[in-house]
């Protein structure tokens, strides 16, 4: 008996895009809804996650801001964007919501489990990035300036510099889960993938190279854990991988049984 999807494929399209329009409201009405309820925090939050900076900072020296909105807006910013990552989990179950009536049994069972690491890992990228990432690169920076240059980072250009790491950590540590999905979809297999680890490796270096400020320590930061994430990620994959010769014999008999 061919399983099928639980969604009724006679609904108009209409219906789905009206379910998809309401999903979407209320991301957009959570990501409200904390903003307005941790806003009120806007400059402890920026002090908070200014601090792996400002503990490295010479004495009699602080961050400034040079521009004249930067005071309110950098805050505000941080607020923002702190909503939608609180959010992710919210946003994530509603677009399951969408899709899971679509999707087949034994794909839901990998689905959730996926899901909920997905954003696990998604914070553990970000909590790498804040608390073994920045004290080594702001503690290696502040280091490194040459004598009678007094250190006064802005105030935005420090928000934008950690919020483009917290991204790049976040989606780095997505990894395993890209790689366990390549695998399970048939993609690729465990074998395939593995005889591909060199260029793996050059290309954690490379995108670690790329989306990192240009100094070794952040690349390697960055790659190293890229690299071993992908480890992880192959090693799970196992569960799910058919050998390419199974396969082919499988492929094999079901043609000989066809009349």
């Amino acid at each position: 008996m061919t399983e099928t999807p639980q969604a009724d494929n006679s609904q108009p399209l209409i219906t789905h895009l009206t379910e998809l329009r309401d999903r979407l409201l209320r991301s957009v009405l959570i990501i409200l809804v904390l903003f307005a309820g941790i806003y009120s925090w806007s400059n402890e939050l920026y002090l908070f996650v200014s601090e792996p900076l400002r503990r490295f900072l010479p004495e009699g020296t602080s961050m400034i801001a040079t521009d004249v909105a930067s005071p309110f807006l950098t805050p505000f910013k941080l607020t923002l964007m702190t909503s939608i990552f609180l959010s992710v989990p919210f946003i994530l179950h509603q677009i399951w919501s969408f899709i899971a009536p679509g999707l087949y049994k034994h794909e839901k069972k990998f689905a959730i489990p996926l899901l909920v690491s997905s954003v696990l890992l998604f914070y553990s990228g970000m909590a790498f990035a804040f608390y073994v990432v920045f004290p080594i690169i702001f503690g290696f920076f502040t280091s490194v300036g040459p004598e009678g240059v007094a250190i006064m980072t802005d105030i935005n250009r420090y928000l934008d510099f950690i919020l483009k790491l917290f991204f790049a950590f976040g989606i780095a540590f997505e990894i395993p889960i890209a790689t366990f999905l390549l695998i399970a979809a048939g993609i690729s297999n465990v074998a395939s993938i593995s005889e591909k680890r060199p260029y793996v490796i050059i290309g954690c270096f490379t995108v670690g190279m790329l989306i990192t400020p240009p100094d070794v320590i952040s690349q390697t930061l960055l790659a190293v854990p890229m690299w071993l994430l992908f480890e992880v990620g192959l090693l799970f994959a196992r569960l799910v991988d058919k050998p390419e010769k199974s396969a082919n014999s499988e492929q094999k008999s079901e043609q000989e049984s066809e009349p």
